[in-house]
């Protein structure tokens, strides 16, 4: 199956981003996703790569996490990636999922927002216990499984992603 390469695709004028978009590269569709579309695959997975900066160093983690209202809920224990993510609060994530018929990507840019067991961030920090405690093995790959009730002494740490973008592509072997 041949592939497109576009070394530059900035400079790519508008026009020529959808056809590309559009066209069929061998038996393969590639498109962007709807913001519907996006919201489903974050929905339907529940790993990601998380990307972060810190001090120009970036930084590149593989979490478990729940999508809800408008946020990507997670849990880690402290170490490099609560680090980087303290210092510089912007954020990216990419998920991702291939069937038979091709794969999507979704990349969210958004906020880090820890949720530490403290006044007026109790109810949310509890929610994203709630939420991530449906999935088997949710507390992989972030570290030890916590047990209840989580208190301060415990070094796990619950966060959310506030979402504020978010972009996806498809690639399908099926005209749709």
């Amino acid at each position: 199956m041949p592939l497109i390469c576009i070394n530059d695709f900035q400079s790519v004028s508008a026009e020529g981003k959808r056809q590309w978009q559009q066209q069929e590269t061998g038996s393969m569709i590639i498109r962007s996703l709807t913001e519907e579309e996006c919201v489903a695959v974050l929905d339907r997975n529940r790993l990601g790569r998380l990307a972060c900066a810190r001090d120009g160093e970036p930084y590149l983690a593989t979490i478990h996490y729940v999508h809800a209202q408008g946020s990507l809920y997670a849990f880690s224990l402290p170490g490099r990636k609560i680090d980087f993510m303290r210092a510089n609060p912007r954020v990216s994530m990419l998920i991702e999922e291939k069937d038979e018929k091709g794969w999507r990507s979704v990349v969210v840019n958004g906020r880090f927002e820890e949720l530490p067991n403290e006044i007026g961030h109790k109810k949310q920090r509890e929610q994203a216990w709630q939420l991530l405690s449906q999935h088997e093995n949710w507390w992989l790959p972030g570290g030890l499984k916590p047990v209840l009730p989580v208190t301060t002494k415990q070094p796990h740490l619950f966060f959310r992603i506030a979402v504020e973008e978010m972009s996806g592509r498809l690639a399908d072997r099926e005209a749709e």
